[in-house]
């Protein structure tokens, strides 16, 4: 049984861990796969940093668990699923039984999978609360939040893959401190023409074919965290995009993010069809955005290829 191991921070590079061919690159999904995991919202942020029954209200409020996962060749099969919660980042698995609280199970097929979910009220098997047992594994006993990892299991026919996504709970410790929110990508463009959801572009020959965004250094948000010696310390967000197809591979896998410098990547990327060509077919193509906070989401669109 193949098994893959897919962190959402990470979930580019970490999606190479899917391919078992030397020549497979992450941007061509043929298999199983989780390409996106998200939280609404991605932030739970108390009004206070004190153990008052409206931090408490803050810190339990429901979310929505969303998962992005696609499976071209299971012609709909059924996948398997579930969802735990644990206390330590590095469990990528969850596989400690005592430090670890079953969300939801059953059974989707492909698309999304959105999951109503109360995880700041989870508790372990002692009855601790799940997110004390998060603090106590924190080096930093809650200095710019807390990260609940949320690991989901799916399976189908002779694959699984593990991914794994944070959700974060916090307090304002400096001023200036605002929740977070998921990103919103701006409209992509095929070859300079807008690409929309209804749009269904019909790219012919190897191309290569461009692929760019809209502007979107408005939406990435200015925010504050803590610093060392409980400063306020000014950020602005810098969002990574991975770029996915059905077929064929895109040549930049990853656009956007920073330099050293601060300077930001430039959301630019080529998609490409196979060499040998092959049939006329319909392909489907993902975008994940992350913004580097924890928040994440994705668009689909669709194009007809002929060779």
């Amino acid at each position: 049984m193949k098994t893959l191991h897919l962190h959402a921070s990470l979930l580019l590079a970490l999606c190479a861990v899917a391919c078992v061919d030397p020549e497979d690159t992450p941007s061509h999904v043929h298999d199983l796969r989780v390409l996106g995991l998200a939280m609404e919202p991605p932030e739970l942020m108390a009004p206070a940093c004190d153990t008052s029954p409206e931090t408490e209200a803050a810190l339990t409020a429901p979310v929505t668990f969303r998962a992005l996962m696609v499976d071209p060749a299971g012609e709909g099969r059924a996948i398997d699923y579930t969802l735990w919660a644990c206390a330590d980042v590095n469990d990528e698995t969850c596989a400690d039984g005592a430090q670890r609280v079953l969300l939801a199970q059953g059974s989707t097929q492909e698309g999304e999978l959105s999951l109503p979910l109360h995880p700041g009220d989870a508790r372990v098997a002692d009855g601790t609360p799940l997110l004390e047992r998060v603090r106590q594994k924190d080096p930093y006993q809650g200095l710019g939040g807390l990260r609940m990892p949320l690991v989901l299991h799916a399976t189908a026919g002779g694959e699984q893959v593990y991914a794994q996504k944070l959700m974060v709970f916090s307090c304002p410790l400096v001023p200036g401190m605002k929740a977070n929110q998921n990103p919103v990508l701006p409209g992509l463009n095929l070859d300079g023409v807008p690409w929309t959801a209804e749009s269904v572009p019909e790219p012919r020959g190897l191309g290569p074919f461009v692929v760019t965004l809209d502007d979107l250094t408005d939406r990435q948000e200015a925010y504050v965290v803590p610093g060392l010696r409980q400063e306020a310390v000014h950020l602005t967000e810098a969002w990574k995009v991975s770029w996915h197809a059905s077929f064929g591979k895109f040549n930049v896998e990853e656009t956007g993010g920073a330099n050293p410098g601060g300077e930001a990547g430039k959301h630019r990327t080529e998609w490409e069809p196979p060499e040998e060509g092959g049939e006329a077919r319909e392909v489907l193509f993902w975008a994940v955005v992350r913004d580097g906070r924890g928040g994440q989401s994705w668009v689909s669109r669709r194009a007809r290829w002929a060779p």
